[in-house]
């Protein structure tokens, strides 16, 4: 008996390791299912898929469409670096060529190419590299510094690949994208995120603000002026900036939305200069502290804090106090909404202007007017052309309006609104005058300012 129970319990165990490991190594993987009495859902045990692909998105096409259009740019500069202590106080020394690298994209069959101002700026030579590595010398068509957004072109004799334009203010936050350039001389990268915001300023005290698209596709030294794409390969955005502690790339990349860069880009081919149209106010973003203490209890949009005499707010019937909250149907959040908007443009162009005023909404139509300024670059001022009635009430006859300073020194003084009207003894009218001026003058002379300040006490100033 006691045989014939060891006999039992042995061939139990042997069955069980048997059956073991016929289940451990010969059965085929199976996928479990979980089901719930109020609905039934499917988890796999064993998931692959990506993000992306479970998401049924598809970046081949998009980086096929993409990626021969997209093009490295080498920019020459010559500068002069001082070998001993009288070149450095006197100036001179030996010339040196400096290399530098960045991303374009094709716009057009015929050659033309969009890049950052920054990728070009000061270049003595450009050379573009397509990425069949065939090499042309690129010509400077136009830039445009304040959007960082330049124009060049070759001539291939033949027709080129080139990426369509997108309309970015349909752009939607979570939409997939993706970033094609060269970084770190790497041609014809592509690196895919989404879109993590929109009308993004980098600089929210800055008096030119921008208003850009944020995305968590890697984009490092070298992305600059490279395409940011949708997965149906139209162009939303030219890849611009980072924001890093480091250098490198750390989930925080930006691009200047689509419809402005193509709006400065047919500026410069066709007037050779930007156009900018503005409604013809002073704003504040509602969350300003300040405006909370006057009882503004509005968390989004513009509110309006002062209005240019004969401007096209004025002539609409904008009001100070009015809160702008659409534009054309596009609503309005903050200051940066409303430049970004306002970037694709221009003068004359008529925009549907929402406001909130007495707590009622109301739709009015508004005529852009022309922004004209100039930029003083070396005293570190942007004038542009002032009001009948501001020279009025100064008294004065001509004059231009400082309308902000360039530089963090000149920011201490406060100049904003100072009336210049003389440069160099010379009569300032208006700023085709400034300019006139600036660019007669020998770059070593000092600079004569003469204003009337917000006082109307006349002042000089020699800039040297």
């Amino acid at each position: 008996m006691k045989q014939t129970m060891r006999l039992l319990l042995v061939a139990l165990i042997a069955g069980a390791v048997t059956l073991g490991g016929y289940k451990l190594f010969v059965e085929e993987d199976t996928i479990a299912y979980v089901q719930s009495t109020e609905n039934t859902s499917f988890i796999p045990t064993n998931n692959s898929s990506t993000a992306a692909l479970a998401s049924g998105v598809e970046f081949t096409e998009a980086a096929e469409k993409t990626v021969n259009a997209v093009v490295h740019v080498k920019n020459t500069t010559i500068s002069r670096q001082p070998s001993n202590i009288m070149e450095y106080f006197y100036g001179g020394g030996e010339p040196r060529a400096m290399l530098g690298t960045g991303s374009g994209v094709i716009i057009s069959p015929d050659g033309y190419i969009i890049t950052n101002n920054h990728v070009i700026a000061n270049a003595s030579q450009l050379e573009v590299t397509l990425n069949d590595n065939r090499t042309y010398e690129a010509e400077l068509v136009g830039t445009d510094p304040k959007t960082d957004i330049a124009l060049i072109r070759i001539d291939a004799n033949e027709d080129l690949p080139f990426v369509p334009f997108g309309d970015s203010n349909s752009v939607k936050i979570g939409e997939w994208v993706l970033a094609v350039g060269n970084p770190f001389n790497l041609t014809s990268t592509v690196t895919a995120g989404i879109v993590s915001a929109k009308a993004r300023d980098l600089n929210e005290f800055d008096r030119n603000p921008q208003s850009f698209i944020q995305t968590d596709a890697a984009v490092n030294r070298g992305n600059s002026g490279g395409a940011l794409v949708n997965t149906r390969g139209e162009l939303i955005g030219i890849n611009t900036a980072i924001t890093s502690e480091t250098g490198s790339y750390v989930g925080y990349a930006f691009a200047v939305p689509s419809n402005n860069a193509r709006k400065v880009i047919e500026d410069i081919m066709e007037y050779g200069n930007v156009q900018r149209g503005i409604l013809g106010i002073s704003a504040a973003n509602v969350s300003n502290p300040a405006l909370r203490q006057q009882g503004i209890n509005e968390t989004e949009g513009v509110y309006v804090a002062g209005i240019e005499p004969g401007s096209g707010a004025d002539k609409g019937g904008i009001k100070e106090g009015d809160i702008i909250k659409k534009l054309d149907g596009y609503k309005i959040g903050k200051f940066s909404d409303l430049s970004g908007y306002l970037g694709a443009k221009r003068p004359n162009d008529v925009v549907q202007v929402t406001v909130l005023r007495n707590g009622k909404e109301k739709v009015i139509p508004v005529t852009l007017i022309k922004l004209e300024t100039y930029e003083l670059s070396d005293i570190g001022l942007e004038v542009r052309n002032t009001t009948k009635a501001n020279l009025q009430q100064r008294n004065l006859e001509y004059g231009v309006e400082v309308s902000r300073s360039l530089t963090q020194e000149m920011q201490r003084y406060n100049l904003e609104g100072i009336i210049i009207t003389q440069i160099n003894d010379q009569p300032v009218r208006d700023i085709d005058d400034a300019k006139r001026i600036m660019n007669r003058r020998d770059g070593q002379d000092p600079i004569k300012v003469t204003f009337v300040d917000l006082k109307g006490e006349k002042n000089s100033f020699i800039f040297r």
